[in-house]
């Protein structure tokens, strides 16, 4: 039997750190079946759904010891595979949100979102540099479930009226993965 699990790490970035968890992650015969990692700022982390024998979970866990010895927070957690059965029936789509940076945009976008029961599964954010200016842009893209019962048009007019009200360009579209 096989057991799903997320696990987080995070702690100074250095060259060999993901090679170093992959290793380790092999090494209980576990497999990341996906993931995301990134430095921000000079701090690492990363984040993965892995599988492995179930007689092997708590064995990893004792194995993540070394990388906390030094210095990197590590969390495990047990999980179910796959997408969430909470959400089936669900529809899916892409959120991008593009224009100048100012505080609350984050916040006001994904508080828009949670006050209308919409589940965000993947969010990305970051700055650019405007083409012309070299001004910080706030660019986001995530990939959102809405229950059926909210509308497409209506996620999308709302998120535009967030978006005017914050001075920054939204646009919702169905996503197809």
């Amino acid at each position: 039997m096989r057991k799903n699990l997320v696990m987080t790490i995070t702690g100074n970035d250095r060259v060999g750190l993901v090679e170093e968890v992959t290793r380790l992650i092999l090494q209980y015969h576990g497999n990341i079946d996906s993931s995301r990692a990134m430095r921000l700022g000079g701090e690492f982390a990363m984040l993965a759904l892995i599988s492995m024998p179930a007689d092997q979970f708590e064995p990893l866990r004792e194995g993540v010891r070394a990388l906390r010895n030094q210095g990197y927070k590590v969390t495990t957690r047990e999980t179910e595979r796959g997408h969430s059965s909470r959400y089936a029936g669900w529809l899916p789509y892409l959120v991008t949100v593009n224009g100048a940076d100012h505080e609350g945009i984050i916040h006001e976008i994904t508080q828009h979102l949670a006050d209308h029961g919409v589940n965000i599964e993947t969010m990305d954010t970051g700055m650019v540099p405007a083409p012309m200016s070299g001004t910080p842009l706030f660019t986001m893209t995530a990939v959102v479930v809405a229950p059926p019962e909210l509308s497409y048009h209506a996620l999308r007019e709302e998120l535009e009226d967030v978006g005017d009200s914050l001075n920054v360009d939204t646009e919702v579209t169905p996503y197809r993965g």
